[in-house]
């Protein structure tokens, strides 16, 4: 295999860093040629050069840094972006994440930090300061959590699901509750809108896996 030949088969990583010795300095780190291959951009350039995997941006590339990622993010998604910067501020840190970025690192980074960061956000991961990642962990689990409690059956939902599952047919259920067939059946149209299913069968099994069956037993 050429030189040509395996640069191809390289991951290409676009490089928006206006300051030339800091790219020059980047290019040293990490410009071996055996890894990666790194090509210098503008951002334009970077969101329109097909093939890119993952892009360093420098955040004093542009007046608004935000905007830029926020913008990779909207009109290239599949690119992994990893800002440097200098501002080490966690809550700057966490909008630079928020806005679509997956690593964010400073101009000081060290080379074996740089080079964890690029596999770590190429294996779909983030990089950050580990008090900026924990606090989007407990974030995360904080909105998963109340996002969970909103597709929660009701009571009167969990009543006509431990019913169902217990094989009853809709008249069955609407006998033991007091109601007619029609609520019965707005009930469980609601319940199968919660678990994301079209029907009676993988409304059961769906309850099963969102652990609703231990609500309504």
């Amino acid at each position: 295999m050429t030189e040509g030949e395996i640069r191809e088969t390289l991951p290409r990583i676009g490089v928006v860093m206006p300051d030339p010795l800091r790219l020059l300095g980047l290019q040293v780190l990490l410009g071996d040629g055996t890894t990666f291959e790194m090509i210098p951009l503008s951002a334009p350039n970077a969101l329109a050069l097909p093939g890119l995997e993952l892009v360093l941006m420098d955040a004093s590339s542009t007046e608004h840094p935000l905007e830029l990622v926020a913008s990779f993010h909207r009109l290239r998604p599949l690119i992994r972006l990893i800002v440097l910067g200098d501002d080490l501020d966690p809550k700057y840190i966490e909008r630079v994440i928020g806005a679509g970025a997956r690593g964010y690192l400073s101009h000081s980074a060290r080379e074996g930090d740089l080079r964890m960061a690029i596999d770590v956000v190429r294996d779909g991961s983030i990089w950050a300061p580990r008090k900026v990642l924990s606090h989007l962990l407990e974030t995360g689990r904080r909105e998963r959590k109340g996002s969970e409690s909103k597709i929660c059956p009701t009571k009167r939902e969990l009543e006509v699901l431990r019913l169902l599952m217990g094989g009853q047919a809709n008249r069955e259920i609407a006998s033991a509750i007091g109601v007619d067939q029609g609520t019965v059946k707005a009930h469980l149209g609601r319940l199968m809108r919660k678990a994301g299913v079209t029907n009676r069968t993988a409304l059961s099994v769906r309850a099963m896996e969102l652990k609703w069956v231990d609500r309504a037993g």
